[in-house]
This record gives structure tokens, sequence and C-alpha cells, in this order.
């Protein structure tokens, strides 16, 4: 019997490259507050959540902001992404990620979606990915943020596989780092030179073929 038997997908730059709108969303954040953000900063937001992320901008320009101000301007945030991603389509489907969840799928694998985003779900449905999902874990779920295990830990639980079980494609270093305290195999989407802790590393589901995720399902 293949020892792996599910597979956990992270969202943003995984299955589809959400960064630009994040990008966008958060530059227009901190322009409002007279502060630089350019994309060297966006790639330390990557896997982080929302309200994380605004925590960090904050701090890296030494503002301060009344509890009511950091509600709002997360609400303004997410209002703004969910402008940018509105007409968002299947062609936004990164490289090959149908192949991939097809040939999981046809091996009797099951897939699960493991991703910080509060907007897992509707960015899912847009790209025409949802019914392609066992389980969907995103930010309206989980309470701690990755590297923190948790997503993955529930998404594994959701779709009843074991930890030890599951395989975990991720493109953040924080997320590779919840990929291994959970005790799953993380393959990283992205650069070697980011994604270092990682067990394998692709830049992207191009250069992955089916042999490579043959092997993995017949891991020991």
């Amino acid at each position: 019997m293949p020892h792996i038997k599910g597979f956990i997908f992270d969202l943003d730059g995984v299955i589809v490259d959400t960064a630009k709108y994040h990008f966008e969303a958060w530059q227009r954040i901190a322009r409002s507050l007279g502060a630089d953000f350019d994309h060297k900063d966006n790639e330390q937001l990557k896997g982080v959540s929302r309200v994380r992320s605004l925590e960090l901008i904050l701090n890296w320009h030494n503002i301060q902001v009344s509890k009511e101000d950091f509600i709002r301007l997360l609400d303004q945030k997410n209002k703004d992404y969910l402008a940018l991603i509105t007409d968002m389509d299947a062609s936004e489907q990164l490289p090959d990620v149908s192949r991939v969840l097809a040939f999981l799928k046809g091996h009797h694998q099951k897939v699960a979606v493991g991703s910080a985003s509060k907007n897992a779900r509707p960015i899912l449905e847009k790209i025409q990915l949802l019914n392609q999902f066992d389980a969907v874990v995103d930010g309206t779920n989980v309470t701690k943020a990755k590297p923190d295990p948790e997503v993955f830990l529930q998404a594994a639980e959701q779709i009843g596989v074991g930890a030890d079980h599951c395989v975990v494609f991720e493109d953040a270093q924080a997320g590779i780092q919840a990929a291994k305290a959970a005790g799953m195999i993380a393959i990283g989407i992205g650069s070697a030179d980011v994604l270092k802790e990682a067990d394998h590393v692709f830049a992207n589901f191009t250069e992955i073929d089916n042999a490579f995720l043959n092997q993995i399902i017949n891991t020991k």
C-alpha cells in the first residue's frame, strides 16, 4: 500500500499567483500612512496572516495606530484586495496545477488546501478549482499563523489522513517550516535559495513530472 495518502496545497504562489494583488493592496495601505512598500517588503509577507502583515508594516516604519484604525486598515486592505481579484478566472491557475491535481486524484490521493488567506474559497471558485479539493482550510478556520502547523494539521484531519502520510506544496519559508513541524513531506515551489528547509524544491509544477509524483506517493 502507498505510504502517502494526502497532498495539501498552499494557495497563494502555489495554485494561483495572487501576490501581485496583495502587493498592490498593501502598497495602497502603506501609502495612506505615508510609508513606502516595495516588492522586497511584500516577499516578507508571504504566508503571513493579514493581522501580522499589518503589524510588520507598522513596525518597519515605527507607525502607531489606535485599535480602531488598525481594524479599519485591515478592512480596507481586504476591500481593496477583493476589488482587485474581481475579474480572476480559470486562466489564472498556475501552469500544470490542474494536471497535478488530476494525477493525484487518479491515484486515489486526498487533496486539500491549507492557506492563511481568508479568501481561499472565493478565489478557488473564481479559478474553477474549488470542487477539485476534498477540503479547504483557510484563515477563517485557524487561529495560529504559519510557521505554526495548525492549518496543515487541520487539513490532514479533514481529509482523514495522518500527518505522517501527507505532502505539502508551499512557496513560503514559513509554510515549509509549518509542514516540517507537522511531520509532513515539504515540497517547495519557488527558489531553492529561499526554501532551503524543503525536502524537494521546484520552480513550478511544470518541473514536477508524473514519475516524481508516483515516486513520492510510494515513499516508504
